[in-house]
């Protein structure tokens, strides 16, 4: 074992010179501990929502938690760069900002759509930073009935949930300094500490700030993230509260490239930034949560826990559409875009355990959410430009389209989610078999004036036999529900790409809101050091957009045209193989297919930016010759994808390579850890994804990450 080598020669001088000397075994034994709580981790369980936290083996879902360890030793910029360690999950942006989307399972999940200790609606809607996370919870799959209807419209394929950090029950006091490539610097500290007599007091405080140009030519980024947490546990009672505070500005991002023509344009340089220098966002968001739980008896818990958001965006954006792959000839766009967001969330509920030889286990209880959004725009004149050799222009003056008050937005947007839900999970032969079935009754609110209202009933069916206490089988059946779009007021027919733009019958209506079936079933191994899991689904989610109005000649209708029927098989590794060898690994196989869409277009094609195959691999080496120093490396590989339903357009596949190595040695009785990574060490110029939230006549790319160092340092006193 690492405890019995010497200390290394490298590391006795780099202690001697910060303090006085002290004795070897424990220097050793410091080393050891340090780089052992260093390790990349991955919890096999999460927060289900109506059902509560759970380990993954006992529910008939697929369902993990990537750790703080792995985003301090990372050092990801957004929560992309963390889910990109998920084969089941790819990122690409929204439209004309640097708000990022994830697509799981071949759907789309909005990040207005992404949790927060079990709420929708507190999370910042834009952009993500990673350090006030103590967990990523992603959840393969529909959830409609375990967290209740994404308020965005998105999730069909799966949710993410983020877990604020909470004070631990070990003191912590961590200072961190960072660096990113080309010039981004930063730092970050991290204290928690415990209180009282049985230590039930607790309270973290984190906090980081970083600020620079990126890899990326001039784009540049800054961020400051502040959080607090507090604690009090007694012996039935338990109450907790957290309040954080976000801001991120980005300038000049280099934005998606539109597709204009009929062939998909070389990736330009990995580096090369085709933005405009006007182009800037501003996100400020302040957010907060509480929670309180009372054993009522033994086997109840009653539970209530609330939370708010006040998001405030500036953005000049500025977009680019390739009319000329060859030569790269492309026209740009800028608009003006503020929006101001207020939501507020509340949920309470029991949990009830009753019974010996056959277990029941009761959840109830109730959820509402309030979204307002309020935003203005003002689309400005195009200009030429080009993407291989950028043409640099002033924010164009001339007005084309506009709305609103920039300085005081109106309420475009008013929403309501209210929901009741119930389930029994059933457990027998001392709940080796766990039966789960479940109901959420919805209500949906959005609009002004005279606002749309609908209602639907969300079921859920599961099934989980473990043949051993680490290994199970399951079966589940559930849906996503999404509220309905809201139709635009003008487009262009899909069956004729340079067409003019035609008006829309339905303009401004809100559709009806749709349900998305899943079917799954796998299996799991979790023997503590290391766990498994292998599942195949289906899933089936109506398809919106625009076509002819057969009843309005030289008009488009906006409704449900058709289907996207996606059928996959994943596998998912994390764990430690060999005493200091740890992997985080799988692939995702997918079919997506479009189906009984309107005349037989495009039947049976591959929906487009769902790539065929992901495969995901994550090794960390300690090496036992060298105490206190691990190599870590990481391929990330994305299948081909269309970049239209018509199939007629398509990205390559591309692989990707990061390395890196972090080393711990002892300075006194402090450890210190150093970080170094390379992310995409060839430098590969590639498309991403092809994947948007807006299919229509005009697809959209997103190019990938060129090479990226990032090192750091972190102290624990």
């Amino acid at each position: 074992m690492i405890v019995r080598y010497a200390f290394t020669a490298s590391a006795l001088a780099l202690a001697a010179a910060a303090a006085p000397a002290f004795a070897q075994e424990t220097s050793e034994e410091i080393v050891v501990t340090a780089q052992r709580e260093n390790a990349t981790e991955v919890t096999n369980g999460g927060d289900l929502g109506a059902l509560g936290e759970k380990d993954s083996i006992n529910v008939p879902f697929v369902v993990r938690t990537f750790d703080d360890s792995l985003i301090a030793n990372q050092q990801p910029l957004t929560l992309g760069e963390v889910l990109e360690n998920d084969p089941s999950v790819r990122t690409t942006y929204a439209f004309g900002n640097a708000a990022e989307q994830f697509v799981i399972r071949g759907f789309q999940l909005f990040a207005d759509d992404i949790g927060m200790n079990g709420l929708y609606g507190i999370t910042p809607r834009q952009l993500v930073s990673p350090e006030l996370y103590s967990g990523v919870q992603v959840l393969n799959g529909a959830s409609a009935f375990l967290n209740g209807a994404a308020p965005g419209g998105t999730g069909a394929g799966g949710s993410v949930n983020l877990q604020l950090k909470r004070a631990t029950r070990d003191p912590l006091t961590r200072v961190t300094a960072n660096y990113i490539s080309s010039a981004h610097l930063g730092g970050s500290v991290d204290i928690s500490r415990r209180f009282g007599s049985n230590e039930n007091m607790g309270v973290r405080v984190n906090a980081a700030y970083r600020s620079g140009e990126v890899a990326i030519d001039d784009e540049f980024r800054e961020t400051l993230v502040a959080g607090g947490s507090f604690d009090w546990q007694g012996d039935n009672a338990r109450f907790f509260l957290d309040v954080a505070f976000q801001r991120v500005e980005v300038e000049r991002l280099r934005p998606q490239v539109v597709i204009g023509g009929d062939a998909i344009p070389t990736p330009p340089d990995s580096d090369l930034n085709y933005g405009q220098p006007f182009a800037r966002t501003e996100l400020r968001d302040v957010f907060a949560l509480a929670r309180f739980e009372y054993d009522v008896a033994d086997n109840a818990m009653f539970y209530v826990t609330g939370g708010a958001l006040d998001g405030n965006e500036e953005g000049i954006y500025n977009g680019i559409t390739v009319l000329d792959a060859q030569t790269g000839a492309a026209s740009g766009s800028a608009n003006i875009i503020p929006a101001r967001i207020n939501n507020e969330a509340i949920e309470a509920g029991m949990r009830v355990n009753l019974g010996s030889t056959v277990t029941h286990e009761f959840n109830f209880g109730v959820n509402v959410n309030w979204q307002e959004f309020r935003t203005a725009f003002d689309f400005r004149e195009s200009f030429a430009t080009n993407l291989y050799d950028p043409v640099i222009v002033d924010l164009p003056t001339q007005s084309t389209f506009a709305f609103g008050d920039l300085d005081n937005p109106p309420v475009s947007n008013r929403s309501r989610q209210f929901s009741v839900f119930a389930s029994d999970t059933i457990g027998l032969w001392d709940d080796r078999l766990l039966i789960t079935g479940g109901l959420r009754l919805q209500e949906l609110k959005a609009g002004l004036g005279d606002p749309y209202k609908a209602d639907a009933v969300t079921p859920v069916a599961g099934i989980v036999f473990k043949p051993t206490p680490y290994t199970s089988i399951f079966a589940n059946r559930i849906e996503a529900l999404t509220q309905g779009p809201v139709a635009p007021n003008s487009g262009i027919d899909p069956d004729n790409p340079g067409g003019p733009t035609l008006p829309v019958t339905n303009a401004g209506a809100v559709l009806p809101p749709s349900k998305t079936v899943q079917y799954e079933i796998g299996a799991k191994i979790d023997v503590g050091i290391a766990s498994l899991s292998l599942s195949a689904f289906e899933i089936e989610q109506p398809s919106f957009f625009l076509g002819p109005d057969p009843d309005n000649a030289g008009a488009l209708l906006y409704s449900d045209f058709g289907r996207q029927r996606n059928r996959g098989i994943e596998l998912f590794l994390a764990g430690e193989l060999a005493q200091g060898l740890r992997l985080i690994a799988g692939g995702t196989v997918i079919d997506a297919e479009l189906a009984d869409t309107p005349g037989g277009v495009n039947e049976g094609n591959t929906a487009l930016g769902v790539p065929d195959y992901t495969v995901n691999a994550n090794v960390e080496w300690d090496l036992p010759f060298f105490p206190g120093l691990t190599l870590t490396g990481r391929a990330v590989h994305t299948g081909e994808q269309f970049a239209n339903n018509e199939n007629t357009l398509e990205i390559d596949d591309w692989t990707r390579f990061d390395l890196g190595a972090r080393y711990v040695f002892a300075a006194a009785a402090t450890p210190v850890t150093l970080r170094l990574t390379v992310d995409n060490v060839t430098d590969e110029s590639y498309w991403a994804s092809a994947y948007t939230a807006f299919p229509g006549p005009n697809e959209r790319l997103l190019q990938g990450r060129p090479r990226t160092v990032k090192a750091s340092v972190s102290v624990d006193f």
